[in-house]
């Protein structure tokens, strides 16, 4: 009887066990609300948050505390933060994308030479903000058709776009700092409603819209899918190449947008803006509990990743410590944060193979016995 049992197992359906599903990486991915359920998983990151508060209060005092230094500090976030948004979605779709920085720089240099002529013809600013966003899309576009139809690795692939980006960027400005002269566009970025700045703004819109995408909509179910297990999403009947290409092309439209907020703030477009912006971005998605493989991560973790990042600068700049400093302390950081990311992934392994095994194993069953079968 047994052994008609067996037969039947393998010539039919696969068990349970072996049949391909979600990966795990997906279960409760989008439970709990925006703050309760997303703040409650990263709880260590608010409470590291607010420790780096309490060194900057006590180090700098009321230069630290000071309402004009929250605003800088905000301001300085929202930059970096509203890339970061783009590249939690790429990191979780099992991507990266190290052109980030680059594209920044190309779609503020195309806008403002965009700009310049538009003046000359009265055309409205709007007409220049879309074309940054719209240059970041393309390359996006690009980026993401390269990886998923091309077959080419993501890290080759988006290295190769940040290196064409800024030469093209070069290229358009003529190794030149373009100045944004326009007056309607410079008041409206400018503007603080409510006492906090359009940028800030900006980057929390981006933020919310980033987090209902991810967790409320089929979209952010297929990306957590395609980053846990790319196979098991395509037997699943998700178009993983299409979707894939989505991804980039959302992270080059927040470049874009990036780079209107950039505009906005410096009142310039370079080739040189965003130079190692892709670091700061990657940074704040690891710190912020996004697993570099894929398949986990959270737009609160990213966004308090941002904030934490950006206020370690501050405190650091605010007690004269040198930009090298800066540099070495946020290494130490990123290489701290995914080792802990390895510890916690392989305890999450072990206790997984640990409720798989049958019980005869588990109760120390000779090695050569089957599940369910008595031991001789």
């Amino acid at each position: 009887m047994t052994e008609q049992t067996s037969t039947t197992t393998a010539a039919g359906a696969s068990p349970a066990s072996d049949r391909p599903g979600p990966p795990p990486s997906t279960r409760g991915s989008s439970g709990g609300g925006f703050l309760s359920g997303s703040v409650g998983r990263n709880m260590g990151l608010v409470v590291a948050f607010a420790l780096l508060c309490i060194v900057g209060i006590v180090t700098a005092g009321d230069r630290f505390a000071s309402t004009d230094n929250v605003v800088t500090i905000l301001r300085l976030a929202a930059v970096v933060g509203v890339v970061s948004i783009g590249m939690t979605f790429v990191i979780i779709g099992g991507g990266i994308d190290l052109s980030v920085g680059a594209l920044v720089a190309l779609s503020s240099v195309w806008a403002t030479t965009l700009a310049t002529q538009a003046m000359a013809a009265d055309t409205h600013w709007i007409v220049m903000v879309g074309t940054a966003v719209l240059v970041g899309a393309v390359a996006g576009l690009v980026n993401g058709v390269v990886i998923a139809y091309g077959k080419l690795v993501a890290f080759i692939a988006t290295l190769a776009m940040l290196a064409a980006a800024r030469g093209l960027a070069e290229i358009i400005a003529n190794r030149r700092t373009q100045t944004v002269r326009d007056e309607s566009f410079l008041s409206f970025f400018g503007a603080s409603p409510l006492g906090i700045p359009m940028l800030v703004w900006i980057f929390a819109v981006v933020a919310v819209a980033g987090w209902v995408l991810l967790n409320r909509t089929t979209f952010g179910r297929r990306t957590f899918a395609v980053g846990g297990n790319a196979e098991a999403a395509r037997l699943a009947g998700i178009r993983v190449q299409r979707h894939t290409v989505a991804l980039y092309v959302l992270s080059g439209v927040t470049c874009g947008i990036a780079a209107v907020m950039l505009m906005a703030r410096t009142t310039t477009g370079s080739s040189t803006h965003g130079t190692l912006l892709e670091l700061d971005a990657i940074a704040a998605v690891v710190i912020g509990g996004t697993l570099l493989v894929g398949g986990r991560g959270t737009i609160v973790g990213t966004v308090l990743g941002v904030l934490i990042f950006t206020t370690l600068s501050n405190v650091f700049t605010l007690n004269n410590l040198s930009s090298s400093s800066q540099a070495v302390a946020k290494g130490v950081i990123i290489v701290a944060a995914v080792l802990l990311q390895q510890r916690v992934a392989a305890g999450r392994r072990q206790k997984r193979s640990g409720k798989a095994l049958p019980p005869t194993a588990a109760e120390g069953a000779p090695a050569g016995a089957s599940p369910g079968v008595p031991a001789p």
